[in-house]
């Protein structure tokens, strides 16, 4: 177990979520090597939508990159040594304010 060497990135969970998923990350690398992440995120998965109700999801590894929505207090971002754990519950609405294809302007267009 590497309790006590996990490092929180962000975060946006009430701080016994936040524990429960640092005492979750470390009981997984009880049971699975550092290189089984698929297992590693499918145990913490699992475990976070028994207790808390589905729609979780967890990326594990060493190297990626995100850029997710999620629902509000379901949210954490933590490092245990090398190992980088994303977990978060999804939310299917879309952001309100932000598009990633505004409206085109076209010059003398007509509405």
């Amino acid at each position: 177990m590497l309790e006590g060497k996990a490092v929180i990135g962000e975060t946006d969970m009430l701080q016994t979520m936040q524990q429960e998923a640092l005492n979750l990350a470390a009981k997984a690398l009880d049971y699975y090597d550092v290189t089984e992440a698929t297992e590693i995120a499918r145990f913490i998965k699992m475990e976070f939508d028994r207790t808390y109700g589905p729609g979780w999801q967890c990326v594990v590894g060493t190297d990626f990159g995100s850029f997710v929505t999620h629902c509000h207090g379901c949210f954490i971002y933590f490092c245990i040594g090398s190992l980088a754990i994303l977990l978060f519950r999804g939310s299917g609405l879309p952001e309100a304010d932000i598009s990633p294809f505004p409206a085109l302007v076209l010059e003398g267009a007509k509405a």
